[in-house]
């Protein structure tokens, strides 16, 4: 088989081969590189940087809402898993078990974190006694394993860093509403901060998380027309809290079983980023989220221009800073302007500037978009305006464009022939009915490789037969192929 012919900087072009464009480009951009551990990886320092303010953006709204960091062992009794029957049979064949330790055999295995639900409920049994502990709203960052067989950089590893949310009320309504306040966030998260136009709504019981009555999700459409699952929050209702006798005494003096949920998103948002925006050239970093949002390249000639240079860089710099904008200067000796220039490209810096003699003489600057390309002078006064403006156009822009290309690639589709080729030769979402059948949601998957990634919580009622089957329509049902 053919190589796949890569660029000058080591990336292979989208068209000819998206899977292979989108590894080379993780690692060229230097995000992150294959462990010695087979299935994980190594988060580098730029990837790390960008993961830390989706981190530090949702963990803000997470404290906002109410809700309290905390943390919790990585290692869990087996038998914890084997209390809520449904959960452990959804994780049974990811999970990574210690049997050993300190050089004897433990008297119970410890299953490696894949998710925290049931050592945090043994824990919520004994903080709960009232109904005036609660509502409980915990979060908790930390890393998570699940023993994946085929792996992807960001997208599916065997250990991956994430948030999730535990939390307990009185009702399900409050449950249930504590659900959307997660999916809301996700969406803000999604949209406002990483440009990322997202669906929101519902999973069917075949896509659910294991052992929750429902799960609702956020889903995202990537430049090769898959869909991407991105957040996930679930209202689990009582069964956690049964299989861990989590009760407290309620108004009435009566013992009830609390109503939970959880909601999470992962280092998984990392993948949407850059395949929701990045290029042939490499990556595309929205401006609120990239570590440095503009370079500034000094261009001298000789040792007589260079001093003068690079103190107007410095002084240009420290005002962009005061202004608080994160800003650079690339002044290493050993590299071109040119090197330069394609360096930051590839990284995603969302703007350059570029300062030499002649623009000093000038009053002004050149600066480049990232995401467009676009490159003209801007004046010395009032240049903080400037680029923040130019980062705010950025981030607006990237939203747009991708909300454009997924709309342009989300049908309203009826017929099954139709269907059937709109998802094999276009991708994207196909809005169709469905009727609610299991068994007709899976012939779908098995003939097409489509699966139902959510009902709208708005207008997801059938408007007419089942696309497939011709029964009656339940639900209008978003189907795409998905990662």
């Amino acid at each position: 088989m053919a190589k796949s012919k890569k660029s000058g900087k080591g990336i292979t072009s989208r068209e000819e081969n998206y899977s292979e464009w989108y590894t080379d480009l993780v690692q060229k951009a230097e995000l992150a590189d294959y462990s010695p551990v087979k299935g994980c990886m190594v988060i580098r320092p730029r990837g790390y940087a960008i993961w830390e303010r989706i981190r530090d953006a949702l963990d803000a709204m997470i404290k906002e809402t109410g809700h309290q960091n905390a943390y919790f062992p990585i290692f869990i009794p087996e038998s914890f898993l084997k209390k809520e029957a449904e959960h452990v049979e959804g994780f049974a064949p990811e999970c990574a078990v210690v049997t050993h330790a300190g050089g004897s055999e433990l008297e119970e295995p410890l299953v490696v974190r894949p998710t925290s639900e049931t050592i945090m409920y043994d824990m919520f049994g004994k903080w709960i006694e009232s109904y005036r502990d609660l509502p409980l709203l915990i979060n908790q960052w930390a890393n998570v394993v699940r023993w994946e067989m085929r792996t992807r950089l960001f997208l599916r590893t065997c250990e991956f860093l994430w948030q999730e949310g535990h939390t307990a009320h009185e009702t399900y309504e409050e449950a249930e509403a504590e659900t959307l306040v997660a999916l809301e966030m996700y969406r803000k998260l999604a949209e406002e901060w990483m440009a990322v136009p997202v669906f929101t709504g519902v999973k069917t019981d075949a896509e659910k998380f294991a052992g929750a009555l429902h799960t609702y999700c956020i889903e995202a459409m990537m430049q090769d027309g898959k869909s991407l699952q991105s957040g996930t929050s679930h209202n689990l209702g009582q069964n956690f809290a049964k299989g861990f006798d989590v009760q407290f005494q309620d108004r009435e003096g009566k013992l009830a079983h609390v109503w939970s949920t959880s909601w999470g998103v992962s280092t998984r948002l990392m993948g949407a980023l850059i395949m929701t925006h990045s290029d042939d050239k490499g990556l595309v970093v929205p401006p609120r989220l990239a570590p440095d949002q503009a370079v500034l390249v000094p261009i001298y000639r000789s040792d007589e221009e260079k001093q003068g240079v690079l103190d107007a860089a410095a002084g240009v710099c420290d005002s962009l800073k005061k202004a608080g904008i994160r800003v650079f200067v690339d002044d290493r000796d050993q590299y071109k302007p040119g090197f330069k220039y394609n360096e930051w490209e590839l990284k995603g810096v969302p703007l350059r500037l570029e300062l030499g003699p002649r623009d000093l003489k000038e009053n002004k600057v050149m600066i480049a978009r990232r995401d467009t390309g676009d490159k003209a002078p801007a004046s010395m006064d009032g240049l903080d305006k400037t680029v923040a403006g130019l980062l705010d156009e950025i981030q607006k822009n990237l939203f747009d464009r991708a909300a454009a290309y997924r709309d342009a690639l989300t049908r309203e589709v009826d017929d099954y022939e139709d269907f059937k080729k709109k998802i094999a030769d276009e991708g994207g979402f196909a809005i169709s009915n469905w009727c609610g059948e299991p068994a007709c949601e899976t012939a779908i998957k098995d003939e097409t490789k489509a699966t139902i990634r959510l009902i709208p919580l708005e207008k997801g009622e059938a408007t007419g037969e089942c696309v497939a089957c011709g029964k009656e329509g339940k639900h209008r049902a978003y189907f795409a192929r998905a990662y």
